[in-house]
């Protein structure tokens, strides 16, 4: 399985969790684990010696940025931090332009924006492997963190439920997407108008279907959180949504993650937050500082889930 996994990874670009398959997914946990065994052993290892990764961001960013950069540097290669403002992207240069000169360059690009569609086109030119730092719709990375910090936690995936309360943003679809292609039960709550595009919902089923598993779409969260495994939630307004913070605050102040909700989960349920979390918003913060809060494990596993793509999508 492996083998096939391995040589069908390479070159591949990482847009969303849709393009790959179950064993692809597999494959990418077993080798992030082991990359992490690797550097909590203090082994060196390169095996991106040589490569350069360009890390295009249109977004501002703490764990991606700090994440890759430090990721690829490990891995003995170099990356380059191009901001919108100093490319000729900030200036009008077309998008396949871009992709088309710096896969002269490159081995990688990793590129945080705002448009699926732009990464889309980024990708449809390039002839390097171009990943998915974050999107409005979807964020691959966190989510191969999220599921390794789980199995790291459970010891295992399948068969587990995750419960996302809140926005149905990026995150609630590469969360969704990824439960379905493990074998994980999903449910989200969010109020009327907020919650995750059916498009991508549809897409999900069709995999949750194939896998067995069930997809929950509810304004109710205390429907959504029953009996879950892992209750995970994210900032109620976005990067991008700063205007909508004030309403945002009054619609969603029934879904914040607190002692009252999480009594309808499972008493040993593991709290998760992609970050950065406002306290006293949409969790409070005796859950996220709390005993059953993996939050900062989750973020150090960008780290290694990301050196694993990597080294899948860019290793000779």
């Amino acid at each position: 399985m492996f083998v096939e996994a391995i040589e069908s990874l390479k070159g591949k670009d990482c847009l969303t969790l849709l393009d790959y398959t179950t064993d692809q997914l597999v494959y990418l946990l077993q080798l992030a684990k082991d990359v992490k065994a690797k550097q909590k052993a203090g082994q060196i290892y390169q095996p991106l010696k040589g490569k350069v990764l360009g890390m295009i961001f249109e977004k501002s960013s703490t764990r991606t940025r700090v994440s890759f950069e430090a990721g690829i540097y490990q891995l003995g290669g170099t990356g380059l931090f191009l901001s919108s403002a100093d490319l000729q992207l900030g200036r009008g240069e077309p998008i396949g332009d871009t992709a088309k000169v710096l896969s002269g360059y490159l081995d990688g690009i990793m590129i945080r924006t705002f448009q699926q569609s732009d990464i889309e086109e980024l990708a449809d030119n390039a002839t390097i492997p171009v990943i998915n730092g974050l999107t409005d719709d979807f964020h691959p990375c966190q989510v191969l963190a999220d599921l390794q910090t789980i199995e790291e936690v459970k010891g295992k995936l399948q068969g587990l439920k995750i419960a996302y309360i809140g926005d149905g943003n990026n995150m609630a679809h590469s969360l969704m997407i990824g439960a379905a292609k493990m074998g994980m039960d999903f449910s989200t709550a969010a109020p009327e108008g907020y919650l995750p595009k059916q498009a991508i919902v549809d897409r999900a089923k069709e995999i949750a279907d194939a896998n067995q598993v069930t997809i929950t779409i509810t304004t109710d969260p205390i429907e959504a959180i029953k009996n879950a495994d892992i209750v995970y939630t994210d900032v109620w307004a976005s990067m991008g949504q700063e205007s909508e913070q004030k309403k945002r605050e009054a619609l969603f102040a029934s879904y914040q993650v607190n002692p009252a909700l999480l009594k309808h989960a499972k008493p040993d349920y593991m709290f998760m937050h992609c970050l950065p979390a406002h306290r006293g918003e949409e969790v409070t913060a005796d859950i996220i500082d709390g005993d059953q809060s993996y939050v900062f494990q989750e973020a150090e596993n960008r780290l290694h889930a990301q050196k694993a793509l990597m080294i899948a999508l860019m290793a000779d």
